[in-house]
């Protein structure tokens, strides 16, 4: 028996490229059995059909990766399958320099080039099509917002590109985490004394507001002139000025010193400075550093420019920490001054969303001014690369707000089958779908794992020995088999280990579906080389025979559950609750 082309990957191989085998040992006289592990004869090098398997796989890589990151993993398995083969034609003397080079081009075009180009063209003809701004844009960059139609771009379209002594600013930052916000102030100040029994400076708080707000406006204002207003002409900001930062509603300055904030003992407190007449100057001088001017140039830009401002006294860098204040802070998210930063992490860089440049004179003017925002003409765009690239980055960086869910488990909960899913109840009656894999294939699955790595290390220190127990196409056949299946399945698998997001049932599919097609060939090995008694053979028929008869009687049984019909007594339900981790809804 051959194993169907759709249970494994296909690599083609020609019969000159397969690597050839020492002699074996003697072995013991047994009845010729037809090798039932044996791949179908590979296809002609470089014919039609070996193109068309070669390239199938590539085109399915690239489908498996566009899918789910996972599908990354089977990607590296084959891929690394795909540099094994190639290492043993670069050995094969009987192949020419042309034809090797020919083999090794004709897999770096199918496999690696070829799915390359078709994820890039994926997400090309997706960002080309989904040009409007959505209910979920908030986690993307200010740039990436603006680069699309309606919501932020609505407001950012035609901004003044560079910022200038003067300008009206909003202050994003860019971490996004635990949720997007931009600095803030009120005229509240902090609490005299913390819980705790620290003390604090009484002065205006500075947070992080994860909303629109006029109180996230400020004004950027040079420490020479009183005036805060654009000039003509407008002065930019460049890398390395000082600046203050007047917020622009109560019109107070952004100030640290050497207080403890809040939540952050081991960082300065942020604050709009209140002058009490008391021994605590005003400390409002910034500086403006501009992390990725060799790109975007050494002048302070809107959207385009990631800043971290640096307190001139203390070398603190305006932070955002993450905690949510109390009731006092009105639950937002607390700013700090941090003289540990080092670098440029998301928390420390901050960008400008929304830009004008400020003409009132008089305060009662400019916050009027505040209220009724104007437009320039000046548009930006964001390339395609770029927003690839973020795309990319927030699909792998992004984490749940909440770490937990009713239905959430750990790695070691799918083996098992120790979890389900409730996806639907009926709004009456019992009918629901649950996501609940049958017991006796899973298990089954498990066990043709564990057979066959009893079997393999079996082989292996048997070979070590020089005693060979079956053909070496067999073993080869075995080998490979073991390596696509239970390789799979552990890329597939093990990862999750190491993740830190909420994670559910249906994250083990891909894995246990290479590891139930692990079971025909384990079985069909244990049948013609481990059993060698034609008695034995026909009872494990039946054995198998059962086997099936138990799978197709479980389906049968948890059907209503599967697809929601028909709707089962709650005696009936309880009876299907074969494990007390089941999820099973019981209307009472």
């Amino acid at each position: 028996m051959t194993l169907p082309a759709p249970l494994l990957p296909v690599l083609p191989l020609s019969c000159s490229s397969c690597p050839s085998w020492p002699a074996p040992a003697p072995l013991a006289p047994s009845p010729a059995l037809p090798d039932p592990l044996l791949l179908s004869p590979p296809c002609s090098p470089f014919s039609g059909r070996w193109w068309l398997w070669l390239i199938l796989t590539g085109v399915s890589c690239s489908c498996a990766v566009g899918v789910k990151y996972m599908g990354l993993c089977s990607y590296l398995l084959i891929l690394a399958l795909a540099g094994v083969h190639g290492w043993e034609l670069l050995g094969d003397r009987k192949l020419s320099n042309v034809l090797v080079l020919c083999h090794l081009g004709a897999r770096v075009l199918a496999l690696l080039l070829l799915p390359v180009f078709l994820y890039l063209g994926t997400f090309y003809i997706h960002l080309s099509i989904l040009t409007r701004s959505g209910p979920h844009d908030h986690m993307m960059s200010s740039a990436f917002q603006s680069s699309l139609e309606g919501g932020l771009s609505r407001i950012t379209q035609g901004q003044p590109l560079e910022v200038a002594f003067g300008s009206q600013i909003t202050l994003k930052n860019t971490m996004g985490k635990p949720m997007p916000c931009w600095l803030h102030s009120h005229k509240n100040t902090y609490p005299i004394m913390y819980e705790g029994g620290r003390g604090s400076s009484h002065q205006q708080q500075v947070t992080c507001y994860p909303y629109k707000d006029v109180n996230n406006w400020w004004i950027v204002k040079s420490p020479a002139r009183q005036d805060m207003f654009v000039s003509s002409p407008p002065q930019p900001v460049k890398h390395g000025d000082i600046v203050q930062l007047v917020h622009g509603i109560t019109a107070r300055f952004l100030n640290t010193h050497d207080v403890a904030a809040p939540f952050s003992p081991y960082a300065q407190e942020i604050s709009c400075y209140i002058d009490y007449n008391i021994s605590m100057p005003a400390q409002t001088l910034w500086k403006v550093d501009i992390i990725n001017r060799e790109s975007d140039g050494d002048t302070w830009k809107t959207i385009l420019s990631e800043v971290k401002l640096l307190h001139v006294n203390t070398s603190a860098a305006l932070k955002l920490s993450g905690f949510t204040l109390p009731d006092w802070g009105f639950r937002q998210l607390e700013v700090v001054g941090d003289k540990m930063a080092k670098g440029s992490h998301p928390s420390l860089v901050w960008n400008v969303e929304e830009h004008r440049y400020g003409k009132s004179r008089e305060q009662a003017e400019r916050e009027q001014e505040l209220h009724t925002p104007v437009q320039m003409d000046v548009g930006r765009n964001l390339s395609f690369m770029a927003r690839f690239w973020e795309l990319q980055w927030k699909m792998l960086t992004m984490r749940s707000e909440s770490p937990e869910h009713k239905y959430c488990s750990a790695p070691l909960d799918w083996v098992t089958l120790d979890t389900s899913i409730a996806y639907w109840l009926h709004p009456r009656t019992t009918a629901q779908i649950q996501l609940l894999g049958n017991p006796v294939i899973w298990y089954s699955a498990n066990a043709g794992a564990i057979i066959y790595t009893v079997l393999f290390l079996f082989y292996l220190l048997r070979q070590r020995r020089r005693i060979y127990d079956i053909p070496q196409g067999a073993w080869q056949s075995f080998q490979l088999a073991g390596t696509l299946c239970l390789g799979g399945w552990a890329v597939n698998y093990l990862p999750f280990f190491l993740m830190e997001k909420t994670l559910f049932l249906y994250h083990y599919l891909p894995a246990l579906t290479l590891q139930i097609l692990l079971l025909p060939p384990v079985l069909e090995h244990v049948r013609h080389h481990v059993i060698r008694s034609d008695t034995v053979q026909n009872t494990f028929s039946a054995v198998l025979l059962v086997w099936m008869s138990s799978i197709i009687l479980t389906f049968s049984k948890l059907c209503p559950l599967t697809y929601g019909e028909p709707a089962l007594s709650p005696q009936e339900l309880r009876s299907l609750r074969w494990r007390d981790t089941w999820d099973i809804l019981i209307r009472k």
